[in-house]
């Protein structure tokens, strides 16, 4: 069985919740290693918080085909005309085997369905697994002018949480242009 062929992605259900906060609270833990330990200390997003991305139908997690454990999950919100990916988390158990790739496809395929120009996100561009890894999969890093009043607010409140201690960028990929295999 491929990798990907080992894992499904489907939406969210409201009680597995607390298994996305315990997804992001592994996967945070690597930011530890690279000198960003309040990255990694940081609270994962509120059962509340979550809900509200289920109510969006905007919440998508891929569960494993052999155990049922979700292994990943995908928050997203449309935002100035794109689809912006709040949070994009995987388990490191199932790290590097396209899990998160696929989830980001997932949601490409959603956006596309809905009219959205493309997919955004927010992310450190110094760590390997964030920026660069975005802009090998399709993602382009967006300069300040190209910013929409909801990035300009979301990067508002990324600093004003201390985010902005560390290089950040807002990256953009056309509905449709990632790759897929």
């Amino acid at each position: 069985m491929s990798p990907r062929a080992a894992f499904v992605v489907r939406s969210v259900r409201t009680e597995e919740l607390p298994r996305l906060q315990e997804v992001e609270r592994a996967a945070g833990r690597a930011f530890a290693d690279i000198g960003m330990p309040e990255i990694a200390e940081d609270d994962p997003p509120s059962l509340d918080e979550l809900a509200r991305f289920v109510a969006l139908d905007a919440c998508w997690v891929a569960v494993s085909r052999g155990t049922g454990t979700v292994v990943a999950y995908l928050l997203a919100e449309p935002v100035d005309g794109d689809l912006h990916v709040e949070q994009v988390s995987v388990h490191p158990e199932a790290a590097r085997r396209g899990v998160g790739r696929t989830l980001l496809d997932h949601a490409a395929a959603r956006a596309g369905a809905v009219g959205a120009a493309g997919l955004t996100l927010t992310s450190f561009t110094e760590v390997p697994w964030n920026a660069p890894y975005y802009v090998r999969i399709g993602f382009r890093v967006l300069d300040e002018d190209e910013l929409t009043p909801g990035l300009r607010e979301i990067r508002q409140r990324e600093a004003a949480h201390g985010l902005d201690r560390w290089p950040r960028a807002v990256l953009w990929r056309p509905v449709g242009a990632g790759p897929s295999a």
